[in-house]
């Protein structure tokens, strides 16, 4: 079912940018579109792992450096039967992880230092197995394509907003100005919600997923409430909107307003526990 929705919400992402390129073009704009949407999307298929493994700083480690650390990653990647992914280390205080690739075969894990410093062995091994859920279910592709997607309304957004105030309405052809400037508005929201949508039931799935490898649903729901607690101190430095539904926990938590939590990359941790926690208690029998 999840996949279904995830397939639907993807191409509801998709027509919307064909349909704004029709705004513009007529049949010519939907097709530029379209070609756009599908540049982009190459581009991040190959290259959107190292770009933001780049961006983070995140240096990559082996048995020498970390030979915990590897040993966990080895342990549930065999368990999960899954290739060995690259492991990286982000040199920041602030605790998260994520996981990027565009399939298991080229699959990448990050943590940071702090979250290292702040969590016990069997709480790591919660998170690793939650990131590795995510390379199983090939999310970290789904998210990237939403998240470009999404970027890709947002500058049309942006090119609509300079038209509407700069030369929008000048002939019979061109967009309505007033039009453009509402749809400016509009457009970034509903894309920005749609990609909340997918990013969110991803984690539902990547927390089961992480309960069920580990076998202790407890180790997750202790690290999540550790890690929601530092991250509403403190903001993991160059963080970005766009990589933001990568993490573990939201990075932009501290930043929270009520408003925000429409645009939430992430359920809230009560429900992500709340889930957990019905997991664990089929685990144990429906004791």
């Amino acid at each position: 079912m999840e996949a279904v929705k995830t397939v639907i919400l993807l191409t509801l992402m998709t027509l919307l940018m064909v349909w704004i390129g029709g705004i513009f073009g007529g049949t010519s704009g939907m097709f530029i579109a379209l070609l756009i949407a599908g540049v982009m999307n190459f581009f991040s298929y190959f290259y959107s792992d190292k770009l933001v493994l780049a961006h983070y700083h995140a240096v990559e480690v082996d048995e020498h450096s970390a030979p915990g650390l590897i040993a966990i990653v080895r342990r549930l990647a065999d368990k999960a039967g899954l290739p060995m992914p690259k492991v990286y280390i982000i040199p920041e205080p602030v605790p998260n992880a994520f996981a990027t690739g565009r399939n298991p075969q080229h699959a990448a894990v990050a943590v940071t230092e702090g979250l290292l410093d702040l969590l016990d062995e069997e709480e790591i091994e919660a998170v690793l197995a939650h990131e590795l859920s995510h390379v199983c279910h090939y999310d970290i592709l789904i998210g990237t394509i939403a998240a470009t997607i999404a970027g890709a309304i947002a500058w049309i957004a942006n090119i609509m907003q300079f038209g509407a105030f700069f030369g929008g309405g000048r002939d019979e052809n061109s967009p309505n100005p007033i039009v453009m400037i509402v749809l400016s508005i509009i457009l970034p929201i509903a894309a920005g919600i749609i990609q909340m949508a997918v990013s969110r039931s991803r984690e539902f799935e990547a927390d089961a997923g992480a309960a069920r490898l580990t076998g202790h649903p407890e180790w997750l729901e202790s690290a999540l409430v550790k890690l929601e607690n530092y991250n509403r101190q403190g903001i993991l430095p160059e963080a970005t909107p766009e990589t933001a539904h990568m993490f573990i926990v939201n990075p932009f938590t501290g930043k929270d307003i009520s408003f925000a939590n429409l645009f939430r990359t992430h359920p809230t941790t009560e429900q992500r526990i709340e889930r957990l926690e019905q997991i664990r208690h089929e685990m144990m029998g429906g004791r």
